[in-house]
Formats: structure tokens, C-alpha cells, sequence
């Protein structure tokens, strides 16, 4: 199975509409999060030490996409890169926050796992970690400074909506 849809771009909406009319399960909605780096290699190495893997098909020397799950993916493109999708300045996260990033795990101890490999890989962690008895998170800041926040919801906490 592909990472990106198997239609041009700018058919891919048409496309889907299409999806609706037939007895076909409508193609799921995929996110991909783009995220500009000062050093692509380094954020790989970064990335893999938390336990993600990479698409090598969309991986050349300016990009990467990092798979976080089924249909959520992270594109990882170098600042040059990165400009030729937007007209506007690459956000300095070292001195401000444009988006930050949450991820769902399974548990409380894969929370602290994730957050103790990112430290380890040389990234940090910008608070502590928040129990709210039903919620668990805590994160970090990648290479880039980039903010992760990975919690747990109880099972229980989830269903009763």
C-alpha cells in the first residue's frame, strides 16, 4: 500500500467525492504534517532512535516522510525545501510556537519511554509531566525544537465520551 493517494494532487478531492458514490469504503482521510529541519540526516537518526520508521520511496536529500501510523504521517523537509511550499517565514522555534504536535500511546510507561529515548537522541524536555488521573502526558522538543507532547487516555475516560 502507497503512502499518498494514487491520483494526482489536484484531483484528489474530486476523487473522493467520487469514493462516496460507490460501493467502495470511502478512501480514510490521511494527515501528513510538515515540519522544516536544519539538518535532515541528524533528524532521521533522531527520529529513528524514538522507534519511528521512514517511506524510503518519499526520502531524497531534502525530504523524508516519517510514518506514525496508518494515516498519519510526518513530512521531515530541509528549510530550503520547506520555503517552496509557503511565501511566509520559517517560524524560529527556539522563540516561538507555531504548532505542537500530540501523539496517543498506549500507556503511561510508553509515555515516559518516548520522552526518556528523545532525551537520550539529544532532544529535551520543556516541562514536567502532567497526571490528570484519566490523562497522562508529557513530551519534549525535538532537534529542531520542535514540541512533541505524547499522552495516555484511559480506556475508560475515552468511552464515557
Amino acid at each position: 500500500m502507497g503512502v499518498f493517494p494514487r491520483v494526482k494532487p489536484q484531483r484528489f478531492f474530486a476523487d473522493l467525492s467520487l469514493c462516496n458514490n460507490s460501493k467502495e469504503e470511502p478512501m480514510s482521510t490521511q494527515i501528513f504534517v510538515n515540519l522544516p529541519v536544519k539538518n535532515l540526516n541528524q533528524s532521521i537518526e533522531f527520529f529513528t532512535q524514538l522507534g519511528f520508521e521512514f517511506n524510503s520511496q518519499f526520502t531524497d536529500e531534502t525530504s523524508t516522510c516519517m510514518i506514525v501510523s496508518e494515516n498519519i504521517f510526518v513530512m521531515l523537509l530541509t528549510h530550503e525545501k520547506f520555503k517552496t511550499f509557503t511565501p511566509k517565514e520559517i517560524c524560529d522555534a527556539t522563540k516561538s510556537t507555531e504548532v505542537l504536535v500530540c501523539l496517543s500511546s498506549d500507556s503511561r510507561e510508553q509515555v515516559d519511554e518516548i520522552v526518556r529515548k528523545a532525551v537520550a537522541a539529544g532532544g529535551t524536555t520543556y516541562n514536567e509531566p502532567q497526571d490528570h488521573d484519566f490523562m497522562y502526558g508529557h513530551g519534549f522538543a525535538d532537534l529542531d525544537d520542535h514540541i512533541w507532547e505524547i499522552i495516555y487516555m484511559e480506556p475508560s475516560a475515552i468511552s464515557q465520551g
